[in-house]
């Protein structure tokens, strides 16, 4: 093969344009993302029963359908959550498990047990979506003294004109609305219809009957008499839309003529559907969504596109209204794959001076330099391929690849050097000669490195993902450097170098002569001190089997963990009050956490979701999503460590909850905080 593209340069040279071009093509499509797809799929199951208890919903909705996930093809255990009026059922699959196929199978199993169901769970429908655990951004609406709308309409307003817009986003997995729908509140006195001896069934059923959409069918329509001249739909008035119009509804008719009608027992107002979350963004109320990522979704792109779209229908909100991202966990993704590329470039650049620091002409540096974006580019075409993302660990390979890419061709470099040098040929003849020599090493070589990598890329699990990427990066750029050192390297040794008469040895001045000089000096002084080990073998053997004993002491305490804790630009502090707290305690420590949190100098937004917590739903329950400055406006004392430290300080001090701040997971999706779950 090399003496194929010896002779035929040209042919090299396109052959390397096609793999830069493959590999131009291939990055905007690739998905960005700070990790693999690490996180098991996740499909979760969503039930709503109108005033039922947590006990109530266990007992009768999520037993039965627990019952019924068992033996699911790849299911690796299920978890749920029950409170007032609704419960949730998260089934975890195998990693490697298609999300499409698993929800599939999670929706069929459903319907076997759809029928042992509550009728008022059957009629609010259950939802089965696939998720990602972890939250991508939490959006809010909040509006200025102006704005005459309060939460409830804020909510509203999300609920009806934007959230169906960012569920229809690519990438989004599910959108969760932290507020509810205006809806028709009727609000019964029990004393009042205990008077006019009615129940509560008595005002649904009058509702039910009242309020209905009433197919009236048309006049004139087929079939009809030949003189028949016009048809017309007839339309009536079924439901009903104002307070007034359910205040007048009819009870019950008395025999002497007088009727009792809601307004009579009840309060009829429009209000929220529902009362169980409310959200507060630096101590002010608001309305607010999150966002779950869709499994395999690109969050940079996703989160662009949720930006895009937000500025575009933010031009069409109410006056005084206005949207805030104070969470948004794409930035670290964008600042890691930042830093890596930076690395990627340094690399190359430390390389190029390396080898222009030894081989001493441009020429010859010049070569294995051309080598290195080549076989980076045909890696990027394989991932592609593969289905792999730019995350932090396929580039981290690559930038590990770098050194070992220029190896391949700096060989065939020196070796058509050493040939031209020592027997006067031409570049062309010496690299053909050159390569007979050296082409079974390289092969040997690029076989031997592969064989190092590749079985990393078969280990199972989350683990397995972790490393299957990285080894397939690394492996896929050696095979590439391997195959343009057999093709490109020696068209370019053969078309670039300048003859070099036989014997030749041009002396060195300047810097480049003191440093041959000094280098010659160094390996001198290395032989003669590696003479004095050989010499003294059995003492130095005993200093080796020391440096053993103390690695594996240092190893065996140094602490291990999945990945490494990073300050991802933001804290979550998870509230928990006692059981039957109302929402007035629950708002007035929630107070507390605001004001420590405004007190902190790196602390950006603090966004507060009421109703909602890791440790389950409730009045009792709250979550703070704590956003930090930049990481160029903080320094050691404001990481997101050391806040969370303090923040856990105050907290303690916090007679009527429980509050801890917590850093985010290593890897989205893999739990909900760092550290581990039982």
């Amino acid at each position: 093969m090399p003496q194929f593209f010896i002779d035929r340069p040209v042919f090299a040279w396109v052959v390397a344009l096609f793999i830069m071009l493959a590999g131009a093509l291939a990055i905007p499509q690739l998905p960005v993302a700070k990790y693999p797809d690490v996180a098991p799929p996740q499909v979760e199951v969503y039930a709503i029963y109108p005033g039922a208890s947590a006990q109530t919903l266990d007992e009768s909705v999520v037993s039965l359908i627990e019952q019924e996930l068992n033996g699911t093809d790849g299911l690796l255990y299920f978890e749920s959550q029950s409170s007032l009026g609704s419960a949730s059922i998260t089934a975890t699959f195998k990693p490697g498990t298609d999300p499409e196929m698993a929800q599939v199978d999670v929706q069929n199993r459903l319907k076997a047990v759809e029928s042992r169901l509550p009728q008022a769970v059957i009629q609010q429908g259950l939802q089965v979506e696939k998720i990602s655990s972890g939250f991508l951004m939490l959006v809010t609406l909040t509006a200025d003294s102006t704005s005459t709308l309060d939460e409830v309409a804020l909510s509203d307003y999300l609920a009806r004109n934007v959230m169906n817009e960012v569920k229809r986003i690519d990438g989004v997995g599910k959108a969760q609305l932290y507020g509810a729908e205006r809806a028709m509140r009727i609000w019964i006195d029990p004393h009042k219809l205990i008077g006019f001896n009615l129940t509560p069934a008595d005002v649904n059923q009058a509702i039910a009957s009242q309020n209905a959409q009433v197919s009236a069918g048309s006049i004139g329509d087929l079939p009809g008499r030949s003189t028949q001249e016009i048809t017309a739909t007839v339309l009536v008035k079924g439901q009903l839309s104002t307070p007034q119009e359910f205040a007048d509804i009819v009870l019950r008719a008395n025999p002497d003529g007088s009727t009792v009608r809601v307004s009579d027992v009840a309060r009829v107002e429009i209000g929220s559907q529902e009362y169980q979350y409310g959200t507060r963004l630096n101590g002010k109320s608001a309305s607010a969504f999150s966002v779950k990522l869709a499994p395999e979704a690109n969050a940079l792109n996703t989160g662009n596109l949720i930006r895009a779209k937000m500025d575009e229908l933010s031009r069409y909100f109410p006056a005084g209204v206005e949207y805030t991202i104070p969470y948004d966990t794409t930035p670290f993704v964008k600042v890691s794959i930042t830093k890596v590329i930076y690395t990627l470039v340094e690399a190359m650049v430390l390389v190029f001076l390396v080898m222009y620091l030894f081989l001493q002409n441009i020429r010859y540096t010049l070569i294995p330099t051309l080598v290195v974006p080549v076989a980076l580019m045909g890696t990027f075409a394989t991932m592609l391929v593969l289905g792999f993302s730019i995350n932090v660990l396929t580039m981290f390979g690559m930038v590990l690849a770098i050194g070992i890419l220029v190896d391949d061709a700096i060989v065939v470099v020196e070796n058509v050097e050493r040939i031209m040098v020592s027997e006067g040929l031409s570049p062309r003849e010496a690299t053909r000669k050159a390569m007979t020599q050296i082409s079974g090493a390289i092969v040997g070589i690029t076989l031997v490195l592969v064989a190092v990598f590749i079985p990393m890329a078969f280990m199972p699990g989350s683990v397995g993902v972790i490393y299957q990427q990285f080894s397939l990066s690394m492996a896929t750029s050696i095979l590439f450097s391997a195959f343009l050192a057999l093709s490109l390297t020696p068209a370019l040794c053969a078309t670039l170098l300048k003859p070099i008469a036989k014997g030749e040895h041009p002396a060195k001045g300047g810097f480049f002569g003191w440093f041959n000089r000094k280098f010659e000096h160094l390996s001198a002084g290395y032989e003669n001190w590696v003479v004095h080990l050989i010499k003294r073998s059995g003492r130095y053997l005993l200093l080796y089997g020391a440096l053993l004993v103390v690695l594996v002491l240092c190893f065996a305490r140094l602490p291990s963990s999945f990945l490494p804790v990073e300050d991802q630009g933001y804290i979550i502090t998870d509230i928990q009050l006692p059981p039957g707290a109302s929402q007035n305690r629950t708002i007035n420590v929630v107070e507390q956490i605001e004001a420590h949190n405004a007190s902190e100098t790196g602390v950006g937004n603090t966004t507060m979701i009421l109703g909602f917590s890791f440790s389950g739903s409730g009045q009792n329950a709250a979550l703070a999503f704590t956003t930090l400055k930049d990481w160029s406006q903080r320094g050691a004392k404001d990481s997101a460590s050391a806040i969370a430290d303090r923040a856990n300080a105050a907290f303690s001090e916090i007679k009527d909850a429980i509050a801890f701040a917590i850093l985010p997971p290593p890897v989205s999706g893999l739990g909900t905080s760092s550290g581990f779950e039982f």
